[in-house]
């Protein structure tokens, strides 16, 4: 199935497989605009699915305007609450969370100067739009104009069909009467130029009776005056008159094929003496209004005994539909009936808030009496406020005993996800990776250490264990931590936790464990936690796993998932996470299914169902403009990898065979050197995979903790289509990190190393470079040490180490340097509980052997050349519990 892509640098491509003869004739196409081209002209008709139908409005609104004008330089551009429109509107899509204005106002640019190349052989617009685009050719322009008479009270409206025959001197269209062209036409005997003229007419008549009806009485060539009901009808057909070319002068308060309309107002609010919270219940008022002022008793008599049509009222023409109005009444008022004096729920009033219907029992009732165009859902004074601080939370004070400082954006995010969980809603945080979801939560908890002293649940996947105790060490020491899993607590304290984890935790800010543990622990599903935190939420996005199960059960006034990956972009793995994040805003997991289908089908698009997750979703991104400004040039981040069971087994044999070595005191100095130098090497190898340390060729990817860590970053990289860097010292891990990383891209990416040819490499960086062009790189450090420009990549991810920062920045500076427009975050992996986590730690905490490190000609291994036995085995030695939970 072919698929539309947003990335992140906002160019339109296309992925997947092109099935059918329309699919394939969209994958010739060069760039956004001949898409959008081909969309509005050859599928114009077509019985297109979303999100492509979406793409073809675009398109349809730039060819209106270009009718219109006949000049594709001169199309207007959309206004800024068009484009919003659109935005709001988009169906779900890979990348559809950047867009922006500036995308759509892009592709609008785009689409003026691919129609003026393609016009320009044909001599003008118009000559190419009757050869080429049919569907839009319109010869002249026939213009049906209708204007208030108030000289006269019964008949107050006046009709005339006129025919623009060219610009006047300042540009404005000069009109002729309909029936003084077709004289003119005529008396030249040019039948050509009748037919020409007559087209979008008689293309209209067949598509309405009212014209059809003008045209065979030739009434549509006369002046005429008519009545409210009269001139109601022919408003009613605007719509089909502008589909065939015509084009429609209407008074300045029809807008959108409406007027102003009497509508039911349903106004809900808060409870005024009690705090709002998630499982409140509202209040519901119905009234009758008109622009917001309710109507009187005798205004409402008299639209409900009009005619249907227009009726003056206030001094203004009102559109009426007295049937309708009756309906929508009624319907509101079973449901008035159905919620009785106590209310109607928190969560039910949010989605009539947004128009979205979770049931189809909603939408048919809905559908039915027209409820959503003849009735209004407003937020009274109380809720309003709330749901404004929703939107924009008041700012906080971070906590006294937080290590760092937070920057503007990260501010907001801990400020907000304080708000929300204090009434109990479940939140979102949906930053991109890098921009420190880690640091906003902390934040959190140290506020709650002080307001609500209860033990919050930190679930994660095992990989992120070691990131998460490095984070609370840096920035909240005094945060009481328990990690429930094996690599990090003892199996006699794990057991305790599990048989009774009120006594264990009491006292404890938060627990850590893992998804897979959690499923196996039915007595933490069924504590009283204070919070819920998941990490790697997307763990829980197919709603029938175990661990979305396992989670879901957990019991907590309150709950946050962190993910980075743009959800709101998967129906199905958005309903899974809100089933988690606030069970029943969504409805159930079929009645929701349903209801996106009406979403594609129905005018509004995917607006509600946006409209709706907005509050309790709070996304950030990299390219945002705001966050750019907020960011270092440069995210330094540390990926902590475990140890697989065979890994941890070689590296403890490794360790026993150093240790019996160099008990021979009589090692010669040389020897000996090389003998570190030779384990040095092996302990690297055996960190990457063990396929690297035995060279067996298999590489199976179960068998490396860091071939797990590097699936975990890359498959978010992958939904976002984001390029990366990965760096290795090793030319023979070259190979098989681009195998494994292409299952996960989806795509083959390049491989550049000491063997690549100085001819091809300036080819491979072309390619890299490129819009769409291969998703990754995986390159020896050596080889990308210098005179490479690969600024396309914004992850950049080093998979072993070199324990030397000069050499590893330069690396890095292959994405982060001139050119680059991205902030560039950089992923740094460390084995946990071995000698790449105790050389790190050296080279953080500015140790007395740190310089050794850091210099020129030292590095990691004449640190270890110059230790004593005692040191060296004390350096390399193997913390089981920290590398791998057993």
């Amino acid at each position: 199935m072919l698929n539309p892509i947003l990335t992140p640098d906002h160019f339109l491509l296309l992925e997947g497989v092109a099935e059918s003869a329309e699919e394939r004739k969209l994958v010739s196409t060069q760039d956004a605009a001949s898409l959008l081209t081909l969309l509005a002209t050859d599928f114009l008709g077509s019985d297109l699915e979303q999100p492509w139908r979406w793409f073809r409005e675009i398109g349809r609104a730039f060819f209106v305007r270009l009718c219109q004008t006949k000049d594709a330089t001169t199309v207007p551009g959309l206004s800024v609450e068009e484009k919003n429109t659109f935005i709001s509107s988009a169906p779900p899509f890979t990348g559809a969370e950047h867009l922006q204005e500036e995308v759509v106002e892009g592709w609008w640019n785009a689409l003026r100067e691919h129609v003026a190349t393609l016009s320009r052989p044909h001599g003008n617009v118009e000559t190419w739009l009757r050869e080429e685009c049919p569907e839009w050719h319109v010869v002249g322009r026939v213009t049906f104009h209708l204007a208030e008479n108030k000289t006269d009270p019964q008949r107050p409206f006046a009709f005339l069909a006129t025919f623009t025959e060219k610009l006047g001197a300042g540009g404005q269209p000069q009109h002729l009467p309909l029936a003084r062209a077709l004289q003119l036409y005529a008396a030249q005997k040019d039948q050509t130029a009748i037919n020409a003229l007559l087209e979008p007419v008689r293309l209209a008549a067949e598509k309405s009776s009212l014209l059809n009806q003008w045209l065979q009485t030739k009434r549509l060539f006369q002046p005429m005056a008519m009545s409210p009901q009269e001139a109601y009808k022919v408003l009613r057909e605007t719509g089909k008159f502008q589909e065939s070319g015509i084009v429609m002068k209407l008074p300045d308060w029809w807008r959108a094929g409406k007027t102003t309309r009497p509508t039911v107002s349903v106004t809900i609010d808060a409870p005024k003496k009690t705090a709002l919270h998630a499982n409140a219940l509202l209040s519901f008022k119905i009234e009758q209004s008109l622009e917001g002022t309710p109507l009187t008793k005798e205004e409402l008599e008299k639209l409900l005994s009009a005619d249907t049509g227009l009726v003056s009222l206030r001094g203004k023409w009102v559109e009426v539909d007295r049937e309708r109005l009756r309906q929508v009444m009624e319907h509101w008022q079973r449901v008035e009936s159905a919620a009785g004096e106590s209310g109607i729920g928190f969560l039910q009033g949010m989605r009539w808030l947004a128009g979205f219907q979770a049931t189809r029992e909603e939408a048919q009732a809905s559908e039915l009496a027209q409820v959503q165009d003849w009735s209004e859902v407003i937020a009274g004074k109380q809720l309003e406020e709330v749901l404004k601080n929703l939107r924009e939370p008041s700012e906080l004070t971070p906590p006294n005993n937080l290590h760092a400082t937070l920057r503007p954006y990260q501010l907001k995010g801990y400020s907000w996800l304080h708000f929300m969980t204090r009434l109990g809603l479940g939140a979102c945080l949906a930053d991109d990776m890098g921009l420190g979801k880690t640091v906003q939560v902390i934040a959190l908890l140290l506020k709650r250490q002080k307001e609500s002293p209860s033990t919050a649940l930190l679930v994660v996947p095992a990989s992120l264990i070691g990131n998460w105790k490095a984070e609370v060490m840096k920035f909240a020491p005094d945060l009481k931590l328990f990690i429930a899993h094996p690599s990090q607590t003892s199996r006699e304290d794990l057991k305790l936790a599990v048989q009774h984890p009120g006594e264990v935790l009491r006292g404890m800010d938060m627990m850590i464990t893992t998804y897979q543990f959690l499923q196996r622990t039915e007595s933490w599903q069924a504590h009283p936690w204070g919070l819920v935190i998941l990490d790697e939420a997307q763990a829980i996005k197919n709603h029938s796993s175990g661990a979305a199960k396992a989670v879901k059960a957990l019991q907590s006034p309150a709950r946050i998932a962190l993910t980075g990956t743009p959800v709101e972009n998967r129906p199905g793995d958005l309903w899974s996470l809100f089933d988690f994040l606030n069970p029943g805003l969504l409805g159930g997991a079929t009645a929701f299914a349903e209801a996106v289908k009406r979403c594609a089908k129905s005018s509004e698009g995917f607006a509600p169902l946006r409209k709706l997750v907005k509050p309790y979703l709070l996304r950030r991104m990299k390219t945002d403009r705001s966050i750019i400004r907020d960011l270092p040039d440069k995210i330094e981040l540390k990926a902590y990898c475990g140890l697989t069971k065979r890994q941890a087994t070689i590296y403890a044999k490794l360790v026993d065979q150093l240790a019996k070595m160099l008990a021979d005191k009589d090692m010669e100095p040389v020897k000996r050197q090389g003998l570190v130098l030779g384990f040095l090497l092996k302990f690297k190898q055996v960190c990457n995979h063990p396929s690297h340390w035995n060279g067996d060729g298999a590489w199976a990817p179960a068998d490396s903790g860091k071939f797990a860590r590097l699936a975990e970053i890359c498959i978010e990289l992958a939904e976002k289509r984001e390029k990366a860097l990965i760096f290795t010292q090793f030319q023979e891990t070259c190979a098989p990190l681009a195998h494994y990383l292409s299952s996960i891209f989806g795509r083959e990416g390049l491989i550049l190393h000491g063997g690549t040819s100085v001819k091809k490499r300036p080819e491979i960086v072309e390619a890299f470079q490129q819009p769409g062009g291969p998703p990754f790189m995986v390159i020896s450090v050596k080889a990308g040490g210098a005179g490479l420009n690969l600024t396309a990549a914004s992850q950049v991810i080093h998979f072993d180490r070199w324990w030397n920062p000069a050499v590893e920045n330069q690396a890095t500076d292959r994405a982060f340097r001139i050119g680059q427009k991205k902030n560039v975050i950089v992923h740094k992996f460390v084995c946990q509980g071995t000698i790449e986590e105790r050389i790190d730690a050296m080279i953080e905490e500015k140790m007395g052997v740190a310089q050794e490190l850091v210099g020129e000609g030292g590095g990691a291994e004449k640190l270890m050349m110059e230790m004593n036995g005692e040191e060296l085995l004390e350096l390399v030695r193997l913390d089981v519990g920290r590398a791998v939970g057993v």
